[in-house]
């Protein structure tokens, strides 16, 4: 890197504020400063096409832009803030704020349990500051983690923040840089840790000014989204640069614990030590320096164990990953589907392998792919991988947005939960889910560009009849699509809807409290699946004690014999019990096995028992 100054516009104090801009594609940069004086400074050329110049009578608040050879003028690329949206100038924020979170240094990987949280219609008001009042209830429910959806600059006030064009700004429909940190202190003031989610495999297609700038963007990889990023091209060490220190931005700025990588498998790289990398060891060496923890979660569909194992045994040396094949295999044992990517799953075996290994397709063939597909993830731990039974994209990527809620039984979402929460993996819980939120939450944007607009339109419309989806989806520009998916918090109180928020707070006590269940290991882990009675088995253990849990995906009632080790077992949850609303419990609180008990599941249902070592043979 060539200079240790940080991009984009940095306030000094006392009206000074350095402005650095890499541009190899302008022969001179000039930076206009439109508030309060409208001054016109030019930047002087450094090396490797980098502008820089340190310039006086510059307060927070002030407008600027950016003029490339007199004819473009551009909002900063490194923009900290765009009060008037993506194609107006941008703002000089001054960076200091009070923090209160001095003895704040993170949370152990072990212990995250996530929420999944899309700031725009997680609350009516749909900002950083309106999310405060709600996180005591988080805490109350067990949640160790907050994940914010992307919260980077994009087009108009509504988006789901994949088409973010700013990665340095927040996007001014939640509110300012000082309101995330206000919330990510309001978090760590309450043991929540803090995951934001960014995206540097693309950026979205209005507003995207960089390539006038510099060499970005390739032509050598193609993206369903838009151009790929300049990874490991000719100029690929200054846009390295940009988007690492973008991460570390987040991380000592915004105190960030983890960062999301969306799509990683769309960050095309053949290079010898691949981006991923470089940022893996970039933040890790920034977390040791800050004394804190600090942790890279991939989202990627390709099934690579490369992506989560240490550099030293060939891998990038990310920290975790989400596990879509967990959640396909469980969604398609509740609801039956076989459209899509379903296409692979829906038998107990699945769901089997992806309890024990973490992929279930580890180099098999896959026949929604027509291909072979993955590799073995049979030796990575399982606080590296994140389970899930909904997320925005499972939910959000249907033609009707549904959820869970509107596709299965209230039983069902019973057992999703315990699939989930007694897996040997990181939890994940997507807003609401907790209660049963029946709001969809369809693909929205809110484009400024006709033909844009009609693009996105007939794009969700092919993407949705080549996956072979039943039903169309709803318009992604009009308003309402978005105003449908803001959640309703009111619902918790009453009804079944009450009935299942408790019922998850339990089941995340039962959890936490429990030390066979609360450490995410797979070595202390035994599962098997009865295909014939769609029954799935675990049990798992401690040095203390040791957990089976036994899931029934049936229609109907089922009486079964299992296999326990000797001794006295004692129910310490039943989802059919009347306290849930269920058809009543059917198991007696102690069993008393001598190698094998007959149990009798109600449909959609789930039963755990405890015993202590001591107790067992």
């Amino acid at each position: 890197m060539i200079s240790k100054i940080s991009l984009g516009a940095t306030y000094l104090g006392e009206g000074q504020c350095n402005f650095l801009v890499w541009a190899p594609n302008a022969q001179h940069v000039e930076v206009q400063v439109l508030s309060p004086d409208g001054r016109v400074v030019p930047l002087e050329n450094q090396q490797r096409g980098y502008h820089q110049a340190l310039v006086e009578k510059i307060e927070p608040g002030t407008l600027y832009r950016y003029c490339l050879d007199g004819q473009k003028a551009r909002p900063d690329p490194a923009s900290r803030f765009q009060p008037q949206g993506v194609h107006r100038p941008s703002q000089v924020i001054d960076p200091r704020f009070t923090w209160n979170d001095a003895s704040w240094s993170g949370l152990s990987l072990h212990d995250y349990l996530i929420y999944e949280v899309h700031t725009g219609t997680f609350t009516a008001d749909g900002t950083f500051e309106a999310m405060i009042p709600h996180l005591e209830e988080l805490k109350v429910l067990g949640v160790t983690a907050l994940e914010l959806m992307p919260v980077a600059q994009f087009p108009g006030t509504r988006n789901w923040g994949y088409d973010g064009v700013y990665p340095f700004a927040v996007q001014n429909s939640y509110g300012s840089p000082e309101d995330l940190k206000r919330l990510v202190d309001a978090c760590h003031q309450r043991g929540l840790a803090v995951v934001l989610d960014v995206v540097y495999n693309h950026l979205g297609p209005e507003g995207n000014y960089l390539g006038d700038f510099g060499h970005y963007f390739t032509d050598r990889y193609r993206l369903p989204w838009g151009q790929a990023i300049n990874f490991d091209g000719a100029h690929s060490d200054e846009v390295r640069r940009f988007f690492i220190e973008n991460a570390l931005y987040w991380v000592m700025e915004f105190h960030a614990d983890a960062l999301r990588i969306d799509a990683a498998h769309a960050i095309l790289d053949f290079s010898a030590k691949p981006f991923l990398q470089e940022l893996a060891e970039a933040v890790h060496r920034q977390a040791d320096l800050l004394h804190r923890r600090v942790y890279l979660i991939s989202e990627s569909d390709l099934n690579d164990a490369r992506l989560i194992r240490a550099p030293e045994i060939g891998g990038l040396g990310l920290d975790a990953q989400w596990n879509d094949d967990f959640h396909h295999a469980l969604h398609s044992l509740l609801t039956g589907e076989r459209a899509g990517y379903y296409e692979d799953f829906g038998e107990i075996r699945h769901m089997a392998k992806a309890l024990t290994e973490g992929f279930v397709y580890s180099g098999e063939f896959s026949s929604y792919r027509r291909r072979r597909h993955g590799n073995s993830s049979f030796s990575i731990p399982g606080h590296r991988f994140v389970a899930f039974a909904q997320n925005h994209d499972q939910v959000g990527n249907r033609p009707g947005g549904e959820r869970l809620s509107r596709l299965v039984s209230f039983e069902a979402e019973k057992l999703a939960a315990g699939v989930v929460l007694l897996s040997p993996y990181l939890p994940l819980l997507f807003m609401g889910e907790e209660y049963g939120e029946t709001a969809p939450f369809e693909y929205f944007v809110s484009h400024s560009d006709e033909s844009l607009i009609d693009a996105v339109r007939r794009g969700r419309r092919e993407e949705f009849t080549a996956s072979r989806w039943r039903g169309h989806p709803a318009d992604p520009q009009e308003e309402s699509t978005f105003l449908r998916a803001k959640i309703n918090h009111d619902l918790r109180c009453s009804g079944s809807h009450r009935v299942l928020l408790e019922f998850y707070r339990e089941l995340i006590q039962v959890r936490s409290r429990v030390p066979a269940l609360r450490m995410p290991l797979k070595e202390n882990l035994e599962v098997h699946g009865l295909e014939a009675d769609r029954i799935l088995m675990i049990r798992r253990w401690s040095d203390t004690e040791q957990v089976a849990a036994v899931f029934h995906f049936g229609e109907e009632a089922k009486t079964l014999s299992i296999s326990l080790p000797k001794g006295g077992w004692e129910m310490i949850f039943d989802s059919a019990a009347e306290r849930w609303q269920g058809p009543g419990g059917r198991e007696v609180g102690h069993l008393s096995a001598d190698g094998a008990v007959a149990l009798c599941l109600a449909p959609w249902s789930f039963v755990l028992y405890l015993a202590r070592v001591e107790q067992v043979d």
